[in-house]
């Protein structure tokens, strides 16, 4: 992806082709809306995974014991 845009003209051409795409008025609306995403996602993977919402998540494992459930009978 690097090779694609060594080059300034390569740049611009996409700079102008997203332009015409979504009109000038709309990037600045765009622009907020990416930087708001982009900063929720870097605040939630500061957070601690395992706690939600202030609670403490409990994580259990679960063991086989190798009995799947039956009883053996000798």
């Amino acid at each position: 992806m690097g090779q694609i845009f060594s080059h300034p003209a390569t740049i611009i051409v996409v700079i102008l082709l997203i332009v015409l795409l979504f009109g000038a008025p709309k990037l600045p609306g765009m622009a907020r809306i990416f930087k708001t995403e982009v900063e929720g996602l870097k605040n939630d993977s500061k957070k601690d995974p395992r706690e939600k919402d202030g609670e403490e998540v409990v994580t259990a494992e679960v063991v086989d014991n190798g009995k799947d459930g039956k009883t053996e009978t000798k």
